[in-house]
């Protein structure tokens, strides 16, 4: 008996290796379809190495319609595999053997990043690639010395230097599944405490009968600070009030809301633009009570606007109705996204809801200059068809919430409904430095600070060694 449970145990763990081991190939091979996307474009049209919209840009659009994942995360993929075949292919070969995880992969490609040089990046891959394997039970810090050992005996210049603490300063916000957010970071420490300083300064604005705690205080401070107000509106509800009554200044937020919702009367749950989650009925009805309201307006059968830029009423429908850039993949907030045209206005396109929708600024050069087609039906569903002539469909971000918002409109007339490209009459923006003149200096910039470091650090250890100064551990890497 214990025998058969030894077997069943044995054969359990080589189905859990080996399934690990196949997630990695397949991952790796994901990662050369993408490069061999990559290149098969470059072949195709160039690197439009100065457009604002580059190669770059349109295949990470493909990729990440394909896999539904964010324009961010395709263009890192993208990245990688480009790193796979051009810089570092022993690696890469590796990775593609299933013997190191997508993780080691992303950290050894990080750590070489600085290496210039086409002799010492091979001798690099070469020394990377003879021991990766052996690498995979390693913390990333672990495994970042070991990469950084190798990169430091071959080019020293290209050690990826532990950054000062002042440079990981940062704020975040997390949206959170009940109305709130959640809000951290890190400040200089003077910033800091002039913050909680003002913060408490705000706070003591409100009369003594001000229902709110001192922290509730403190959380609606920062809307008064975001106004540029030097006063909160005291909730006490008293006319007389000693406080003055006065507000914290107009904050603009987009949320979407049913009526009785705001009234307090539904539990129907509400939308935030450009947040996740939902809005419960109850923090609605609790805002809107210091909000400016602003009724939307349903298109209905409207008949089409006469001028190329829609109406404030129509473009504020638009927003609501798709919440996000409508490109397959993007989720970027409908209030910072172009209002494009579906047939273009050139080709007679009119200026009506049908024929709307949001499109981020990066999307909406894809979509004019990149060779994808689209069609609009009236409920706001689009119908994207890719160069490579695969079909995706994105419903609009209101389709669940709010259904009335994507109830048809009145459809485009005199023109038949069909693929339509982009407007080929229009010009390509273009950038002022290439990604690769960008990618130089970044790389170049590092590695003269390396190199001062290192400078730096050999004097100080020649004037400790006469006896004329203290040593100064300084931000290099683990010893070696």
């Amino acid at each position: 008996m214990f025998e058969e449970s030894q077997t069943a145990a044995r054969s359990l763990v080589d189905r859990i290796a080996g399934s690990a081991k196949a997630a990695n190939q397949a991952t790796a091979r994901m990662l050369v379809a993408i490069g061999d996307l990559y290149r098969l474009r470059l072949r195709e049209v160039g690197d439009a190495a100065y457009a604002a919209c580059d190669t770059v840009d349109a295949v990470a659009a493909e990729v990440a319609a394909a896999l539904t994942i964010s324009a961010d995360l395709a263009g890192s993929h993208l990245r990688h595999a480009v790193a796979m075949h051009d810089r570092l292919p022993q690696v890469g070969s590796v990775f593609v053997a299933g013997d190191i995880d997508y993780f080691m992969f992303q950290t050894i490609v990080t750590r070489t990043n600085l290496v210039v040089d086409p002799d010492a990046l091979a001798a690099v891959d070469g020394q990377i690639a003879a021991a990766a394997s052996r690498w995979t039970a390693l913390s990333k810090g672990q495994l970042s010395a070991r990469v950084d050992r190798i990169v430091a005996r071959v080019d020293p210049d290209a050690v990826r230097r532990r950054k000062e603490a002042a440079e990981r300063r940062e704020i975040w916000v997390a949206d959170r599944l009940d109305g709130l957010s959640d809000i951290g970071g890190t400040l200089f420490t003077t910033a800091a405490h002039a913050l909680d300083q003002r913060l408490n300064a705000l706070a003591a604005t409100v009369c003594e009968h001000d229902p709110r705690n001192r922290d509730q205080r403190r959380a609606d401070a920062v809307e008064a600070m975001v106004a540029g107000a030097d006063r909160m509106a005291c909730r006490c509800d008293n006319p007389d009030c000693a406080a003055g009554g006065l507000t914290a200044g107009p904050v603009v937020i987009h949320v979407i809301a049913d009526q009785p919702t705001v009234e307090g009367t539904s539990d129907n749950e509400g939308s935030l633009i450009g947040a996740d989650g939902l809005l419960p009925p109850e923090v609605i009805a609790e805002q809107a009570r210091s909000s400016t309201l602003h009724p939307l307006t349903l298109p209905a059968d409207a008949p089409p606007e006469p001028r190329y830029a829609p109406s404030r009423a129509l473009a504020e429908y638009v927003r609501c109705r798709d919440l996000t850039c409508r490109f397959p993949g993007c989720e970027r907030p409908a209030a910072r996204t172009d209002l494009d045209h579906t047939i273009p206005r050139g080709s007679g396109g009119p200026t009506q809801a049908a024929n709307l929708k949001c499109l981020c600024r990066m999307h909406h050069m894809i979509k004019t200059f990149g060779g994808w087609k689209d069609q609009q039906l009236p409920d706001g569903t689009v119908i994207w068809v890719s160069p490579s002539g695969h079909t995706y469909v994105t419903t609009p971000g209101s389709a669940l919430l709010f259904p009335g918002l994507c109830a048809p409109t009145a459809p485009v007339a005199g023109k038949k409904f069909d693929t339509v490209a982009g407007d080929r009459k229009a010009r390509m923006p273009q950038r002022r430095r290439t990604r690769a003149q960008n990618r130089a200096a970044v790389v170049a910039k590092e590695r003269a600070h390396n190199r001062a470091m290192r400078q730096k650090k050999r004097r100080e250890t020649h004037a400790y060694l006469s006896g004329n100064s203290t040593p100064d551990p300084g931000d290099e890497p683990p010893p070696f």
